[in-house]
Parts: structure tokens; C-alpha cells; sequence
């Protein structure tokens, strides 16, 4: 366990932050190995089959994914202030409400996954390997949000290593399944939905049963599972709120590939790699941003405030260079990355996924803030301004779907992402700026009421 209350801000953070960042970015494997495997083997449209489904999954699989994020955040709160038992009936709480939620989820996307794939225009040659690939991915949804919950309970503790030891294992397997299921087997767009499935059941399980050999602290009995109707509600005001501000994020995707739906398989497809690579690169300001959740968490347990605001200003500095330098060589070796996905003899794939990185690469350094201080807010326990801060990424996405796409074509998606960061930094900011006067007032006056 690794307690993020003590020692140099910075450097904790950093420590932290490694094995997430690596952790993230084999977890892009598992999407990238898709879109790899799946372009080179099967072919361009099997690849924008791929990349139409992305929208719509993060829209359903995001809700549990957000949620259970927000689970963790009141785990790593109690974490820091010292209340073990109150640790256990956290993730207890966390398990039976993440149940739920996978059968409720499982339910609803598999029955309606056909109807809005038609109401999004997905095109017709791609539209039933779109639905092949999601009705597996939301048939298994269980092991998808066990895993996350599992892994995130883990990172609440300040243990950031063990998730990533076990995702490089489950990465590995994906490969390796993918390759016999698609290769061998000729399964097609099934067997890389199965292999990815399959290899996230596993990394749950690695991590379910390394609790409970090594993490007494999340190791629940029965007894832990008589919880109360207060403990399901102060989980329910967190967790959901962060839930549903994942799936209004998706929904303005949903709209976006809609729209981007219109333009034909090979916008899909230049958009598809285009984005895959865009959610590598971002992975290091992502990764930050989710250390701050639990940063501010333990510390705010631990009413350590004036910690708090000198990891925010020093997270800050470091998540900008990272994310200034990663733009600069996205946009110098686009062309090459892209080629990975569909080979050298697809120049108009390429070229037009290099439009996306001129708008989006060039500002990663606006996503680098906006992920600091969203999950700083969320790590300090406020839960409505940044799901208003995503209802106004949903706006700006609607409005570059629905406006700038019949405008500018191909060029009008690709300002989507910008305009969304923009959009919800602005909503963040006045909460962030009140957030920290409250924290210096709480330093001056530690007896001072704690409403962050």
C-alpha cells in the first residue's frame, strides 16, 4: 500500500502515477491490438466496423466505469482518515450496487444495440460487424465493471503496480487470442471481441484473488454486507453522478459518430486509427488526472489541505510539458502511425487522419488541465460540476456533429475534442478557483468547516 499523505507531493504523485500510466496504456493495448489486427487481417471495413462501435460502448460500459471510480474515491477517503472498517463495508457496498448495475446495463444494451446502431446511421456494408463485435462486448459487461472495480479499490490504497502487473498479463493473453481466434480460428470481428472479453474476465480475476491473499483491508465477510441504507446512498451520490457524467461524454461521441457516419468508411476508418492514437497519447495526462482523484482523497481524509493544493500546482506544471511534447510528435510522425493501422496502401485513410491530429494534438496541453482539475474536484468529493462540465462537453460534440461536420466535413469532427475540452474547462474553472480559497482558508483555520 502506498500512502499518498506523506513525503514530497511531487514525488509521490510521479511514484503513483508510473505504473497507472503504463497500466493505461496497456489498456489502450487492448483497443489498439483490435484495431491493428483487425485492419490487417480483415480489412478497412472491418476496421470501421471496429472504431463505429467505440461511442456506443463507451456510452453504456462508461456509467459502471465512472461509478465505480466514485466508489473508490470514498474507500480512498476513509483510507485517509484512518477508518479500516469503514474501508471493507466501501467495497462491499461497491460489489452488490456494481452487480446490479452490470445485469441492469447487460440488459438494456444488448436489447437496444441493433436499433441504435440503425438510428446512427452506422453504414450498411460495416453495420453488422458493428453489431457482432458490441453484442458480445454487452453481453459481458460483468467482467468488464469487475475489473475496474477491483482495480480501482486497489489504486484507492495507494497500490498502483498490482492492477498494472496483472492488465500487461491479460494484454499479453488479448494478443495472443485475438491472433488464434482471428488468424486460426477465422472468427472475424467475433473473435476479437471474445479475445478482449475474455483476456478483462481474466485481469478481474487476478485481481480479486490477489485481495485476498494480500489486502487485508478489502479482504469483506458477511458481515460486511449488511450495510446500511445511509452506506448505499452516500455510494449512489457519488458514484452515479460520476456515471452519468461518463455517459453524457459518450453521448456527445454518439452523436459525433452519427454524424461522422454520413461522410462513409473511410472517414470512419481515418477517424478510428486517428483516435485510437490520440487515446495513447493522452494516456499521460489522463493518468495524472486520475492520481489526483486519489491524492485528493486520501489527503482530504486525512485533512492534509495545504498537500492538497501544492500536488495540483506541481501535477499541473509536469502534465503540461508531457502533453505539449507529445502534440509536437503525434503531429511530426502521424502519417507513420497511422500506417500501422491500414498498411501503406491507403494514402487518403492517412492524410485524412492527419487533419484529426492538427486540431487535436496541438492542444493536449488544454486536456492536461482539464484533467487535473476534474479529478481533483471529484477526488475532494464534488460530484455536480463536473457532470455539468460534461453536459457541456455533450453540447460542443452535438454542436461540431451536428454544425461543423456539415460545414467542414472530416475537418469540422476532428475540432469536436477541442471544443469539448474547452468547453468543460470553463464550467471546472470557478468551482476550482473556490475550491482552493476554501483549502487555504482551511490551512489558516483547520477547526473551519470542511464543505469542499
Amino acid at each position: 500500500m502506498h500512502d499518498l499523505t506523506k513525503g514530497k507531493p511531487i514525488v509521490q504523485i510521479i511514484y503513483f502515477t508510473i505504473p497507472l500510466l503504463i497500466g493505461n496504456i496497456f489498456q489502450q493495448v487492448y483497443t489498439l491490438s483490435d484495431t491493428i489486427i483487425v485492419g490487417r487481417t480483415i480489412g478497412v471495413q472491418a476496421l470501421a466496423a471496429v472504431g463505429a462501435t467505440g461511442s456506443l460502448s463507451f456510452l453504456i460500459i462508461g456509467i459502471a466505469q465512472g461509478a465505480t471510480n466514485g466508489f473508490a474515491i470514498i474507500a480512498a477517503r476513509r483510507y485517509g482518515a484512518g477508518d479500516y472498517r469503514g474501508i471493507k463495508r466501501s467495497f462491499a457496498t461497491g460489489i452488490i450496487i456494481s452487480l446490479a448495475l452490470s445485469l441492469i446495463l447487460s440488459a438494456i444494451s444488448m436489447t437496444f444495440c441493433g436499433e441504435i446502431l440503425r438510428l446512427m446511421q452506422t453504414p450498411s456494408d460495416i453495420i453488422q460487424d458493428a453489431y457482432t463485435f458490441l453484442i458480445i462486448q454487452f453481453g459481458g459487461i460483468f467482467a468488464i465493471v469487475a475489473y475496474n472495480l477491483f482495480a480501482n479499490m486497489i489504486r484507492a490504497m495507494g497500490d498502483s503496480r498490482t492492477p498494472l502487473v496483472f492488465l500487461i498479463i491479460a494484454c499479453v493473453i488479448n494478443i495472443g487470442l485475438e491472433l488464434l481466434f482471428i488468424v486460426v480460428f477465422k472468427w472475424g470481428i467475433a473473435g476479437a471481441s471474445f479475445a478482449t472479453l475474455l483476456a478483462q474476465f481474466i485481469s478481474a480475476c487476478l485481481c480479486l484473488i490477489f485481495i485476498y491473499r494480500h489486502f487485508p483491508l478489502l479482504q469483506v465477510s458477511k458481515s460486511d454486507f449488511k450495510i446500511s441504507k445511509a452506506e448505499i446512498s452516500e455510494h449512489l451520490k457519488m458514484g452515479l453522478p460520476m456515471g452519468f457524467q461518463s455517459s453524457i461524454i459518450a453521448l456527445g461521441q454518439v452523436i459525433l459518430q452519427l454524424m461522422l457516419n454520413t461522410l462513409g468508411s473511410t472517414s470512419v476508418a481515418a477517424y478510428t486509427a486517428a483516435a485510437r492514437i490520440d487515446g495513447l497519447a493522452t494516456m499521460p495526462a489522463m493518468s495524472f488526472g486520475i492520481t489526483m482523484a486519489t491524492f485528493a482523497a486520501q489527503n482530504l481524509g486525512a485533512r492534509e489541505f495545504a498537500r492538497i493544493r501544492t500536488g495540483v500546482k506541481q501535477t499541473l506544471a509536469v502534465s503540461l510539458t508531457f502533453s505539449t511534447v507529445t502534440g509536437i510528435l503525434i503531429i511530426i510522425f502521424g502519417h507513420s502511425l497511422v500506417n500501422l493501422f491500414v498498411g501503406n496502401g491507403q494514402p487518403l485513410v492517412t492524410n485524412t487522419a492527419q487533419t484529426y491530429f492538427y486540431f487535436n494534438s496541438s492542444l493536449y496541453w488544454l486536456l492536461s488541465i482539464l484533467f487535473v482539475v476534474r479529478y481533483t474536484l471529484q477526488g475532494l468529493g464534488q460530484s455536480l460540476v463536473p457532470t455539468l462540465a460534461g453536459i457541456m462537453e455533450l453540447i460542443m460534440r452535438a454542436f461540431a456533429g451536428l454544425v461543423l461536420i456539415n460545414a467542414f466535413g472530416f475537418a469540422g469532427a476532428s475540432m469536436a475534442n477541442p471544443l469539448a475540452w474547452l468547453g468543460s474547462l470553463l464550467v471546472l474553472i470557478s468551482s476550482y478557483v473556490r475550491t482552493m480559497r476554501h483549502l487555504r482558508t482551511l490551512e489558516a483555520n483547520p477547526e473551519s468547516e470542511l464543505r469542499v
